[in-house]
């Protein structure tokens, strides 16, 4: 079959005669799972180190008064003539002690990430790139543009000019994503806005490169917009905070080098030694289509009832459910009727014989 191909825009926005085959990458397995794993991992690996001063909380000379004065056994501060005489020391329960476990900067703070499973996860974020819903669900304003992937000509790297970039957008019907940045662009909560982190926003497009001929510094000033070269793609901007869709603008010639970056299913990468696309283990990953397809839906049994049914019957007590005694005992049916008639009362007497006869007492009480 014919692979699929990706129309090419110029920057008034109007697709070229020229078109681009779908590279393999876009075909790659989208995994979550995958993705969240990676992404935890590499976001560790840009933090600083702190910790709580070494001697902070013990810079005081205190010893414990040890028993006898009923009191407990923690280092009191010595001398007199002040409060803080005799007050408690050093532990993490005292006023003024050290915490409890001092942060240490030899902290394990970086995680080292497998290669393969870093290229997986990266060939996964590119692919969900390239499907529309996983992009608009992300939060991306799309409802304009025309494809997903977005590929304009290899004229865009050439701009140098924030207005050039700005105009380019507008006539892809991308510059909505860049709006909805600068709406949401406000001071953050806490002690970060007094370090260097005072406002927060939302992401924007993506925009990759092959060349930059100019590029970065017409896109480097546009709220959200981030961009990079094509041979350096980047988990943490493919999906930020772990998730899947960035929105990607890819130019020609960037979207062109895909196949020689991560190469396919049966072709090795130029870029990556010995590296080939992961395989999907089923074709169609799209489970409830699959269901409801006709080949299958042909071939499976028709739908059951809506009740479920007991796989076994249901024991039932025949000495308290008298339906069940008498398909087990017909005959119980019969001795419950007389028993409710009364017919089946003895109605004969009988006479107790004496312990012992009147003869037998005479002798007995004789002489």
């Amino acid at each position: 079959a014919a692979r699929p191909v990706v129309s090419v825009f110029g920057l008034d926005g109007a697709k070229l005669d020229a078109t681009v085959p779908l590279p393999a990458v876009f075909t790659a397995p989208i995994r979550p799972d995958v993705v969240q794993f990676v992404h935890k991992n590499m976001a560790k690996n840009k933090r600083q180190p702190y910790a709580a001063k070494q001697q902070a909380g013990e810079e005081t000379s205190a010893e414990s008064w040890g028993t006898g004065r009923a009191v407990a056994r923690i280092p009191r501060v010595g001398g007199g003539g002040t409060h803080r005489a005799g007050q408690a020391a050093f532990g993490n329960m005292t006023r003024g002690g050290r915490m409890f476990a001092p942060n240490k900067v030899w902290r394990k703070w970086h995680i080292r990430t497998n290669a393969g499973q870093k290229r997986y996860a990266t060939a996964s974020a590119v692919a969900a790139s390239g499907v529309a819903a996983l992009v608009s669900g992300r939060g991306h304003r799309i409802a304009g543009v025309a494809e997903v992937p977005l590929v304009v000509g290899a004229a865009a790297e050439s701009l140098s000019r924030t207005k050039e970039a700005v105009a380019l957008l507008k006539a892809l019907n991308a510059y909505a994503d860049v709006a909805k940045v600068a709406s949401t662009r406000s001071v953050r909560a806490g002690r970060g806005k007094m370090r260097n982190r005072r406002h927060r926003q939302r992401r924007g497009p993506l925009v990759v490169y092959a060349q930059d001929a100019g590029i970065t510094r017409a896109f480097r000033n546009l709220p959200g917009v981030e961009l990079v070269d094509v041979t350096r793609l980047n988990l943490l901007q493919l999906a930020p905070g772990g998730h899947l869709g960035r929105f990607v603008i890819w130019t020609q010639p960037a979207f062109e080098a895909l196949g020689a970056v991560f190469g396919s299913q049966t072709q090795q990468s130029v870029q990556k030694k010995g590296y080939t696309l992961p395989v999907p283990v089923i074709a169609n990953a799209d489970i409830s289509r699959l269901i409801g397809s006709d080949e299958i839906q042909a071939v499976v049994r028709p739908a059951g009832d809506k009740r479920q049914r007991r796989p076994f019957a249901q024991k039932k007590n025949p000495l308290r459910n008298t339906q069940v005694l008498v398909r087990l005992n017909p005959y119980a049916q019969v001795l419950r009727r007389a028993e409710l008639l009364g017919k089946n009362k003895k109605t004969k007497k009988y006479t107790h014989k004496k312990s012992a006869s009147e003869k037998f007492l005479a002798i007995l009480k004789a002489d």
